[in-house]
């Protein structure tokens, strides 16, 4: 069995040190099994990925962004499983929220750089339910923000 920290070095990601919340909520909340993430941004250290996808950025870089976006869920996910991401039994839904212009509807593919990853690197436990919609604005002027429910052992 492949453990997922071997994964993450084998698929050159290094998860980022966690951020504490700008606002009134906590970054995730566990009820038994199940875990909901709060919102991921588009946000790698001090780099923050804004703009309207269609407008500003490509459909590639809107994607760039989602991806960011898991890479920050799984740190999140290292945290709720109390640093073993071994204990991550099903990743069970992922809402992409894509910051778009008028005239850009390819709003699944931008979320499909969140939901590829999660395949990459759970393998069948990442295949997960999905909701991707295309939003006027994001916190910031981000492109892209991912939230996931997990369950964990």
């Amino acid at each position: 069995m492949l453990h997922i920290a071997n994964r993450l070095a084998q698929l050159g990601i290094t998860l980022p040190d966690l951020t504490a919340p700008v606002a009134n909520y906590v970054p995730f909340v566990r009820s038994g099994r199940i875990v909901q993430i709060s919102g991921q941004l588009a946000r790698s250290g001090e780099t923050i990925v804004k703009g309207r996808v269609g407008v500003d950025l490509t459909l590639e870089q809107g994607q760039a962004a989602a991806r960011i976006c898991a890479i920050n869920l799984l740190a999140q996910f290292r945290a709720a499983c109390g640093g073993d991401l071994d204990r991550v039994v099903r990743v069970m839904r992922l809402g992409g929220y894509v910051q778009v212009g008028p005239e850009f509807d390819a709003i699944p593919q931008v979320v499909n750089g969140a939901s590829d990853l999660m395949v990459d690197v759970f393998g069948d436990k990442g295949r997960h339910a999905r909701s991707a919609i295309g939003v006027y604005r994001l916190p910031l002027g981000v492109a892209v923000e991912v939230d996931a429910m997990i369950e964990v052992a």
